[in-house]
């Protein structure tokens, strides 16, 4: 694989220490192992190789694969979440959290100034918060296997999708001369900045694609009319 190729993946990945999974595609595994989520939707994972969506040593092995191909590795911390840091380890007046109308407790999951952390311990009105990633510090081992390659220009768009968030299965992707228009309906009520990250991607990744328009279609129950509210969000 080369840098710009989009391709599907299975994986499963665990911590090598404990040989704990903490993420994985196949469901049937998921079940067999007993980490199943029902709110996670399984199945092979859209990736664009060198865009750098992925921990390093994944990517890294992927560039050295072809589809079909199967491998196991072992990722180091620094080719993964990185090593842990006693600076990302803070102590926080508990009245910040009284402010908030929050009562903090061990593992409680915090985000403070747009860093998620954990609480590790409440002791003499002060909260001990891990802002180290979890898995920071961890060796972690994978075994891939590269399913496809993607290369119609509309089934790039839905991988983009995809990666991104859970897409409902009703959309409706169209592409003219240099412009891709998306169409969704109001379930996914996806977030401008979403919006935004997903046109860039598009953008970036796919040849002769220069702007890209969401629509949302909106039905409301009791009327019979149907009003369309284009919301367009273009990267020249």
């Amino acid at each position: 694989m080369k840098k710009g190729d989009f391709i599907r993946i299975d994986y499963i990945a665990r911590i090598k220490e404990s040989g704990k999974i903490f993420d994985l595609t196949n469901e049937k595994v998921a079940k067999e192992e007993e980490v199943y989520n029902p709110q996670i939707r399984y199945g092979p994972m859209p990736v664009i190789i060198g865009s750098e969506f992925l921990i390093k040593g994944l990517e890294n092995a992927l560039k050295g694969m072809k589809v079909g191909d199967k491998k196991h590795l072992l990722v180091q911390p620094k080719d993964a979440f990185g090593e842990r840091s006693e600076k990302l380890i803070k102590l926080i007046p508990e009245s910040e959290f009284s402010k908030q109308d929050m009562v903090p407790y061990q593992g409680m999951p915090v985000r403070i100034k747009n860093l998620q952390g954990r609480v590790l311990s409440v002791s003499g009105g002060r909260v001990k918060v891990d802002f180290n990633h979890p898995l920071a510090g961890k060796e972690l081992e994978y075994d891939i296997e590269i399913k496809e390659e993607i290369k119609d220009d509309k089934e790039k768009i839905r991988s983009i999708l995809q990666f991104f968030y859970r897409p409902t299965g009703k959309e409706e992707i169209n592409l003219t001369k240099n412009k891709a228009e998306v169409k969704i309906d109001i379930t996914s009520d996806l977030p401008g900045k979403l919006k935004n990250k997903i046109a860039e991607t598009v953008v970036k990744w796919i040849d002769k694609v220069e702007k890209v328009s969401f629509i949302e279609e909106y039905s409301p129950r009791m009327s019979d009319t149907t009003q369309i509210n284009k919301n367009t969000e273009n990267k020249e």
